[in-house]
This record gives C-alpha cells, sequence and structure tokens, in this order.
C-alpha cells in the first residue's frame, strides 16, 4: 500500500502545477443545518476551507482549515465531492465532516460562523458551495464528480448577478 500512498501524492504534486487545489468541509448538523462562514475580505458565505498547502493532502487540509475558520474540530466522515473548474482552473474536494470537538471562534479569515437550514442559505453565498452542500444533502454517502464552469463568485457579486 505503500506504492499506492506514493502514486496519490505524486498525482497530487501534478495537479498542483496545473491546478489550485482546494477541501471544503460540509459540517451538517442534527436539524440538517449546514455550517457556513462569513468571509471578512468580501460579503460573501461559504463552506469552510481554502487551499491545499504543499505536501498536504487534500483530507489533511479540510481537518485544519476547518479548525481555523471555525474553531471546531472535525473528523471526516467521507469524500462528498471532486469539483474541477477547467476554465479557472481550479479542483475542489469536498468532505462531509463531523465534529468533534473545539469551539465555535471566528478568525482573521471569517467574521461570523453559523448554521443555516438549506432554504435559508444566504443570498450571498458561493454558488458552487450551494450546489456541493445540495448534493450531499439529496444524495447522502455518494461521491459527486461534477465540472463547474462560469465566472468567480467575486465577479458575479460585483456584476450584482449574486
Amino acid at each position: 500500500m505503500l506504492w499506492l500512498k506514493k502514486a496519490y501524492h505524486r498525482l497530487l504534486e501534478g495537479l498542483r502545477g496545473i491546478f489550485d487545489i482546494g477541501a471544503f468541509g460540509i459540517i451538517v448538523d442534527e436539524q440538517r443545518r449546514v455550517l457556513l462562514c462569513h468571509r471578512r475580505d468580501v460579503d460573501l458565505w461559504n463552506l469552510p476551507g481554502g487551499g491545499v498547502e504543499k505536501g498536504e493532502t487534500p483530507l489533511q487540509a479540510v481537518v485544519r482549515e476547518v479548525k481555523e475558520e471555525t474553531g471546531f474540530d472535525v473528523v471526516v466522515r467521507w469524500l462528498a465531492g471532486i469539483y474541477v473548474n477547467a476554465g479557472r482552473r481550479k479542483i475542489a474536494f469536498s468532505f462531509v465532516c463531523k465534529v468533534s470537538g473545539g469551539k465555535k471562534k471566528t478568525s482573521d479569515e471569517s467574521d461570523a460562523v453559523k448554521y443555516f437550514a438549506f432554504e435559508h442559505i444566504p443570498r450571498y453565498t458561493y454558488p458552487y458551495h450551494v450546489a456541493r452542500i445540495k448534493d450531499v444533502l439529496d444524495k447522502p454517502g455518494r461521491i459527486h464528480l461534477k465540472l463547474e464552469h462560469g465566472p468567480s463568485p467575486k465577479k458575479l457579486l460585483k456584476q450584482g448577478k449574486l
């Protein structure tokens, strides 16, 4: 199995040269509400997560990013999806996570952390993230492999389309 682990890391490093790789946590509570963070740099809500650092796997990155942005410790339950936006050169790994400890807090990246019922997700939420949440709520336990396209959420916000 060591060969498989090495191959996986080589694949990630090869992708990193072409794509920005991100990892995001989908955390759903007992009332089927999803945890979102409000960004400090722009008026948008998003799933907790961010860039995968060199030498880090997406699974390690999502645990680190969720802790940094929300204060919560999480365990990854399953890989929910891999989303590729070739035009923007981005690959995002989404993981369903469960809170295992920590305490909710804001950070230098997020100024609010809050659970929302799907039908009450704020209008100013990354559309890609809303679609990923819907994938998990509609078909839990599945791994979704999808192509994403279109302008960045920041561009949509500037154009008044979000």
